[in-house]
């Protein structure tokens, strides 16, 4: 590195400083990205912020070049999560192209933006699928979506079974036969994942994540949380939980 761009960097690292700019915390950023690959859009919405928003550098000095920047970052670091948790290559590469040159094609912030959202939600949905289609029918794999989609109610065997149009007896035969996991240890274990994710990367106490999750009491939250996880959710924040840079 030239001595010239030592002291350009130095001179940015302290007007950064002298400004209390901060970068957004790094456990967060992988919380976000684990999120898209988890499938489940409700848990991205927590993390997800706004294109260029608190936390972010500025990459160029025009407004909208630095929002496709950092559409380009955004881009190349999903495709590569999202290979990661199962999609291809060829896939994961071929919606990057196709949202960089989207983004490339934008006139306006409000462009950008758009095509941001949509990028998400297309890997999200995309992720979604990819984690679905590991089970067979047709009647299980509308079983799994059912259940990604009511993470944060309270779902019951009845009433998915009603969804779908089986009976709850079939329902339940039916998916601990495709997935060798019943169907209430299935939905548990779904939430349990969410809420430690929750107890890491946000603020929310155990009686929030309890009433996010719709379970039908904090004290039967923090029952299935140990019997997965082998601590309380306060046990598991306290060891795991990373501070924020």
């Amino acid at each position: 590195m030239g001595e010239n761009t030592e002291k350009i960097l130095a001179e940015h690292l302290f007007e950064q400083r002298e400004e209390d700019f901060k970068h957004t915390s790094f456990d967060r950023e992988i919380a976000f990205y684990k999120s898209i690959c988890s499938g489940n859009m409700e848990l991205v919405r927590m993390f997800m912020k706004p294109l260029f928003s608190e936390g972010c550098g500025v990459l160029s000095e025009d407004s909208l070049q630095n929002l496709k920047y950092h559409m380009v970052v955004l881009a190349a670091l999903i495709a590569r999560y999202c290979i990661k948790g199962g999609m291809s290559p060829e896939e994961s590469y071929s919606m990057s192209d196709f949202y960089i040159m989207k983004t490339d094609k934008c006139r306006t912030e409000e462009e950008v933006r758009a095509v941001h959202t949509e990028m998400i939600e297309g890997y999200t949905g995309k992720m979604r699928n990819i984690k679905i289609s590991k089970v067979y029918s047709k009647q299980i794999v509308r079983a799994v979506d059912y259940i990604i989609c009511h993470a944060h109610s309270r779902i019951l065997l009845d009433e998915a079974a009603e969804y779908l149009k089986i009976s709850p007896a079939y329902l339940s035969r039916l998916f601990k036969q495709e997935t060798g996991t019943a169907f209430s240890e299935y939905v548990n274990k779904l939430k349990i994942e969410e809420a430690s994710s929750l107890l890491l990367f946000t603020e929310y106490s155990d009686l929030e994540i309890s009433n996010l999750l719709g379970f039908s009491s904090q004290s039967y939250f923090i029952k299935i949380f140990r019997k997965q996880m082998g601590l309380t959710p306060k046990q598991y924040k306290k060891q795991y939980k990373i501070l924020d840079f």
